[in-house]
């Protein structure tokens, strides 16, 4: 986090200190009210949350709140929800939550804010139905899926044969990154295989490799996801080097860049997972602190190509991009 941004949310937090009118806490000055807050997520260990861990600790640090970061090891949604609601039972005054159900959520969800927890989502957002969520920081999913159809779409054929893939099944964010690119594509007349891959890269590039054999007239990977794409770009560097394959994805890895510059991968979209780590904390505490209600934050979808890759390469390492 650059200096300016520091500047400005230590400038913030004093501003709003002499223009806060009450507290919750009547005996404490907001700025000393203790505030425990949790990330409750769907892949607790995954590799793509390294840069949100990085968001949330950097702001939690500034802020002086303390953040957990909690989840399940593998998506099972019945498993997070069930975690929301033990959360707030344990005295979590705040939780940020990756709604990667469109309906699994709601009820959790509501008893927390209704208790008193506000939540706010991170990641993925409940968008398809009623949620008594405040706010959301996440990338336009379905948009996004669009962007990276767009850009790729000068080189497919009409006609051609695709392989899509997803790194798990329900998730509503692939699937909406999914009908985004099928969307993009439409006028192509492509002929689309899908392919669940799993959460593995390297496993996950084996079984691309095969479907791969399995069907000779297919040149182009498109994934939805982080270890999809990286798995692709492995399979086609080890298994099809120089014979026409290309893939194209999302989410930033070292693996996908180094991909990306050797030529195996043509794009990934980029969604800045560090902002979706940094800024619920800033809205929870903000909100618990001086009563400002969060408002949502579209994370982006920016293309990062062979030109590009090398300018976040390194703060991809630093866990910032």
């Amino acid at each position: 986090m650059n200096i300016g941004t520091r500047l400005w949310l230590g400038s913030t937090a004093v501003l709003l200190a002499g223009c806060a009118t009450h507290s919750h806490h009547a005996n404490l000055s907001p700025q000393d009210r203790p505030l425990r807050l949790a990330f409750i997520t769907c892949a607790r260990d995954a590799k793509f949350f390294e840069p949100v861990k990085q968001g949330m600790n950097d702001a939690a640090g500034m802020l002086s709140v303390r953040c957990d970061w909690l989840g399940t090891p593998g998506v099972d949604v019945k498993a997070q929800a069930e975690m929301v609601r033990q959360a707030a039972a344990q005295g979590y005054q705040g939780l940020a939550v990756n709604l990667i159900d469109p309906v699994a959520f709601d009820a959790v969800v509501e008893e927390a804010v209704k208790a008193g927890v506000p939540v706010v989502a991170f990641n993925v957002d409940d968008h398809a139905t009623p949620n008594a969520r405040l706010a959301a920081v996440n990338q336009r999913l379905y948009e996004a899926g669009r962007t990276l159809g767009q850009h790729v779409a000068s080189g497919i054929s009409a006609g051609s044969h695709l392989l899509l893939t997803l790194h798990d099944e329900g998730v509503s964010a692939l699937e909406d990154r999914r009908r985004g690119i099928r969307d993009a594509l439409q006028t192509n007349e492509v002929k689309w295989t899908v392919l669940v891959t799993g959460n593995d890269s390297v496993k996950g590039a084996e079984v691309i490799a095969e479907a791969l054999r399995q069907h000779p007239d297919i040149r182009v990977v498109l994934g939805t996801g982080q270890s999809d794409t990286e798995a692709a770009g492995l399979a086609i560097e080890k298994h099809f080097p120089n014979q026409g394959y290309w893939s194209a994805g999302f989410d930033l890895s070292e693996t996908t860049l180094r991909l990306i510059q050797a030529g195996h991968i043509c794009c990934t979209i980029d969604q800045q997972p560090y902002v979706q780590g940094f800024y619920p904390v800033v809205m929870l505490t903000h909100y618990l602190r001086y009563g400002l209600k969060p408002s949502s934050i579209d994370a982006g979808a920016a293309v990062i190509d062979r030109s590009t890759a090398a300018q976040v390469l390194e703060l991809t390492r630093k866990h910032y991009r």
